[in-house]
């Protein structure tokens, strides 16, 4: 397959490029900085940390310490709190004896010892994020869910259902959404509106994550939440790209699931992509955005060695 991708700006190595999203999206990273690019990492590991430690920590995985971001209202209502417009609420969770931040539960697997020093982390961590909006040209972002869970009273939403890594599930106080495609239109405008308050220069590439559903919160068998969780997403990209000149899409979608491939870039499970699918990706995006100092044919691709991915853990508490 040739000329899916037409790219729409230069992404070029003297670029500061931004990475969030999805699970998919920690490969797009990897690559990025295998190959040269200035990938922003606002938030990086203690110098004495192994490069495993790091990424169970959750450091160099994207460009700040966020984790997966995996809907747009996730990544707007970061954005809003790091910018001093919106406090979050009910976002301090417990397991055990242990605290944790529920907006981005998996960075500290083992949690802290005190709510006091939770939120110390996540000041750090808001700074990391307003520093890194600042530097960043690009931002690449990869759209993942429409499926989550929102704090009733609030409206504060969280990666993870209460009580799968920490916290506990309560129909009084959580509810489960499904972004439809005016929600996430609306939340990425605004999105887009608050960066460019504070970095008029920002361009953004979005890409839609090809990985399935591990499981649904809907009325209705995985497969048909996944085909329609992914045709929202793919819809409200494709107007996005449309309506602004500084939004590009990259076909990360179609290559891995259009027909042509065969399903030849699925393992076993039939969900996660393989390593070879992942060097497919990334080979159309360095035929348009080669980088500058490493011959055509000397391109490497990898795949990222450990995929954090908090959305399998729905499969298990699935009933």
């Amino acid at each position: 397959m040739s000329g899916l991708y037409k790219k729409k700006f230069e992404i070029e190595q003297a670029d500061f490029v931004a990475t969030a999203g999805s699970c998919f999206a920690q490969h797009i990273a990897t690559n990025l900085r295998k190959n040269g690019y200035n990938v922003v990492d606002t938030e990086p590991a203690p110098k004495a940390m192994t490069t495993r430690t790091a990424e169970r920590f959750g450091f160099g995985v994207y460009s700040a310490r966020f984790g997966n971001i995996y809907y747009v209202r996730q990544l707007l209502q970061l954005v809003q709190e790091a910018y001093g417009v919106r406090q979050p609420s009910n976002w301090i969770w417990t397991k055990g004896d242990k605290y944790f931040d529920a907006l981005r539960p998996s960075v500290e697997p083992l949690g802290l010892d005190s709510a006091e020093e939770v939120i110390k982390h996540r000041e750090q961590h808001l700074a990391a994020v307003r520093k890194m909006l600042a530097s960043a040209s690009v931002l690449v972002y990869t759209f993942g869910l429409t499926e989550g869970w929102v704090d009733k009273a609030s409206g504060t939403v969280f990666p993870t259902a209460p009580g799968t890594i920490c916290g506990d599930y309560d129909p009084d106080v959580f509810a489960f959404e499904n972004f439809n495609y005016v929600d996430i239109v609306n939340d990425f405008e605004q999105l887009r509106d608050l960066i460019k308050q504070h970095n008029p220069e920002i361009k953004f590439l979005l890409t839609v994550s090809p990985v399935a559903l591990a499981a649904t919160a809907a009325d209705d068998h995985v497969l048909v939440s996944t085909t329609y969780s992914k045709a929202v997403l793919r819809s409200a990209v494709g107007d996005l790209t449309n309506k602004f000149e500084d939004v590009a899409y990259f076909p990360s979608f179609e290559i891995i699931t259009g027909s042509p491939a065969k399903g030849r870039y699925w393992d076993e499970s039939l969900r996660s992509v393989t390593g070879e699918g992942v060097m497919e990706v990334m080979r159309h995006f360095f035929n348009a955005h080669p980088p500058a100092n490493v011959p055509q044919d000397e391109v490497s691709v990898v795949t990222a060695e450990q995929i954090q991915c908090e959305d399998v853990l729905l499969e298990v508490f699935g009933e």
